[in-house]
């Protein structure tokens, strides 16, 4: 007599956009996992039966990304590989109402901040006492540590705050033994990341405490780089660069998007900062910590922008000489301030002003990277690929900087150490030798 065996179900979670979206992606990853329930993360095998896409909704790009990605899992439903198809993240908190009516066969939505309710149609519990517990879907030598949700900043061209909400800050305790947790999975570097680093404490301790917090965070044993991201420079709390320069295991790198350089576009950007205090801002940050790595990110083709503008934001990158930088065509948000003015340039022609700016930054960055030849630096092996490995120095973030090419016939642990003389440079890379 043959017995009926009901499959169990395997929940598979796609995740899009920012590394704010892919800890979001791992909490959730944590709470199934503690509910018994099978999840992976981005999984080629195309074993599982349902998927919870993690959308983002921050840009035209991403936007259309996310909208392809839920109509090739409804495709897969159709044809009988899937059972459930479940859509969470920004663009689903932000275009809840219009997307139900699109694509009505989402057996669910979700808001950024719907996790208990999520976890509702899978018959699982949140579990509070999980705190900071989650899945890595990163290399297990390095975690992104987010340490506070939303953004009380009013950018006229940024939709964050639609869909994240208010500035809510994580405690010191409950990051510190989040970090504790990470090293015993192996983690040796920490990535902080928010919607705004440098607000951090406000809410909770009527101070910015992102000083404290660095500290705090310095003496978890076995944590080598704790590296920075997203800090405003509008009241940037200087105490963070002499934390940074005492603390041998807070990298000499921070990344602060500033967006532009010219006043006229600052002011209807609503920055609240000038071009001159911007400048003053990085001479101090640099005259604190030598050596520092500052990355910054860009937008061109904002509504107004004129050709003297994108030429002052080029003479600015020419005398700061950024160490990293990454450029947006702008993106006209729904009720957004900026969505008030007209969005008078091309695509064409964003995407061309875009392209002069980066090739002014790419010589930088190639002039930069030649200083480096003949220096040994400390590099975080991070994979192998055709044969080769790849790293990074203290200077370089994943994914979004240079990476370092080591040449060696010895074989080498992904995830250690290792000292790297550079022997070649190219725009946005280094070739070394291990020592």
């Amino acid at each position: 007599m043959k017995v009926r065996t009901i499959k169990k179900d395997k929940v598979n979670i796609i995740t899009l956009g920012c590394s704010k979206n892919l800890v979001d992606s791992e909490v959730l990853s944590g709470q199934l996992a503690a509910n018994a329930i099978d999840v992976v993360h981005e999984n080629k095998k195309l074993d599982h039966n349902i998927v919870v896409v993690n959308t983002c909704g921050f840009i035209d790009k991403a936007k259309e990304e996310s909208i392809n990605t839920i109509f090739d899992q409804l495709e897969l439903k159709r044809r009988g590989k899937l059972d459930k198809v479940y859509v969470t993240g920004c663009l689903s908190e932000r275009y809840r109402s219009d997307l139900e009516l699109e694509m009505p066969e989402v057996d669910a939505w979700f808001g950024t901040m719907e996790l208990p309710l999520m976890l509702k149609q899978f018959d699982a519990d949140y579990k509070t006492e999980l705190l900071g517990e989650r899945l890595l879907s990163t290399p297990q030598h390095y975690a992104y540590l987010k340490i506070s949700e939303g953004c009380n900043r009013t950018c006229s061209f940024c939709a964050i705050p639609l869909m994240r909400g208010q500035h809510v800050s994580r405690s010191i305790e409950d990051l510190v033994a989040e970090t504790e947790g990470l090293v015993k999975k192996g983690v040796k570097e920490i990535m902080l990341i928010a919607q705004e680093l440098t607000y951090y404490g406000l809410d909770l301790y009527k101070t910015r405490e992102l000083p404290k917090l660095l500290n705090a965070l310095a003496d978890v044993k076995g944590i080598e780089w704790i590296r920075l991201h997203y800090a405003y420079p509008s009241k940037f709390p200087m105490e963070v660069l002499d934390v940074m320069r005492e603390r041998d295991n807070i990298c000499k790198y921070i990344d602060m998007p500033l967006q532009h350089a010219s006043n006229n576009m600052l002011k209807a950007m609503k920055r609240n900062i000038t071009r001159e205090e911007m400048g003053d801002l990085i001479k101090e940050i640099r005259l604190r910590v030598p050596g520092i790595c500052i990355r910054t990110t860009l937008i061109a083709g904002f509504p107004g922008e004129t050709e003297e503008d994108v030429e002052e934001l080029k003479g600015f990158l020419i005398e700061h000489k950024f160490d990293r930088v990454g450029i947006f065509a702008y993106s006209h948000e729904e009720n957004t301030s900026a969505h008030l003015l007209e969005d008078n340039i091309s695509d064409e022609e964003k995407e061309l002003r875009a392209q002069e700016i980066m090739e002014v930054q790419q010589e930088i960055s190639l002039e930069k990277n030649q200083e480096k030849v003949g220096k040994v630096f400390k590099v975080l092996i991070d994979k192998k690929e055709s044969g080769r490995y790849l790293g990074r120095t203290e200077f370089d973030s994943v994914e979004v900087d240079n990476e370092v090419i080591v040449n060696t016939k010895k074989k080498l642990i992904i995830g250690e150490f290792v000292n790297v003389k550079i022997t070649k440079a190219f725009d946005y890379d280094l070739e070394g030798e291990l020592v």
